[in-house]
């Protein structure tokens, strides 16, 4: 019976750190772009040596104001894995316990589901320890006054999901 129960364990936990992808596979298209843009820049960063994943979102919030025109708004976390920086097929990749989480908020236009570049996409990402309540209030404010410079009403007054 023990020995059932340890098989039982173990496989449930193989399971779980093998679909670190799972919770980006969930999200809505709009929301994966944000992710997806994150996930560029960090890359590009000389400092990051491990690859990165979509670990939970915090706040998302979506303004549709017409015409095939959507102004989105995410904030979530990234989580390093054990897979090395650069790595192509993540579906292997665990995550790691051992380094702090990325902090990110990401606002945007879409058109037709596409981001547009003017207004120029807002990606911050930070590692979570080193977030301070100015940086937060400066992401809030910059993707309100994005919302706005387009006549649309402000992102974060919309009501969202967390």
């Amino acid at each position: 019976m023990a020995a059932f129960l340890l098989l039982l364990v173990s496989s449930g936990v193989l399971f779980f750190s093998s679909n670190a992808q799972g919770a980006y596979e969930k999200l809505p298209e709009n929301y994966k772009k944000g992710v997806d843009l994150a996930l560029e820049k960090l890359v590009s960063h000389a400092g990051i040596q491990h690859h990165f994943l979509f670990f939970r979102s915090i706040t998302k919030s979506d303004i549709e104001p017409g015409f095939e025109v959507t102004y989105v708004y995410h904030h979530f976390y990234l989580k390093a894995t054990k897979c090395h920086k650069g790595t192509v097929d993540s579906t292997a990749c665990q995550f790691r316990n051992d380094r702090p989480l990325i902090d990110c908020a990401v606002c945007y236009k879409t058109f037709r589901e596409e981001i547009e570049q003017e207004p120029k996409p807002y990606v911050h990402c930070v590692h979570k320890p080193a977030l301070t309540e100015d940086m937060k209030t400066t992401r809030l404010n910059h993707c309100n006054t994005m919302g706005y410079s387009s006549g649309a009403p402000t992102l974060l007054a919309s009501t969202g999901t967390d």
